[in-house]
């Protein structure tokens, strides 16, 4: 018996956008991002490990930034985005 769906055909029908796909049009529209924006924004939990895939690719630059939690204490983020020379 013949089976009358080609997987090709189902995967392309039902495919969604990456979590990596969805990083790199967030950076492209809003320029950075930062963990707590990514879980938000885009349901992502571990951006940096996506990240971390997206820098074989792209060259995506870290920088720190610091401020204080709601408990006062000292606390430091990575915000991601991409080098200006790769823009």
């Amino acid at each position: 018996m013949e089976n009358k769906y080609d997987f090709f055909d189902y995967l392309e029908s039902n495919s969604r956008p990456t979590q990596c796909s969805r990083i790199i049009d967030y950076l492209n529209e809003f320029g950075s991002i930062t963990q707590l924006e990514a879980l938000r924004d885009l349901g992502i939990m571990r951006l940096a490990s996506r990240i971390s895939e997206l820098n074989k690719t792209y060259n995506i630059k870290t920088d720190f930034e610091y401020g204080t939690n709601r408990f006062g204490d000292k606390v430091k983020w990575a915000r991601y985005s991409f080098n200006k020379e790769d823009k």
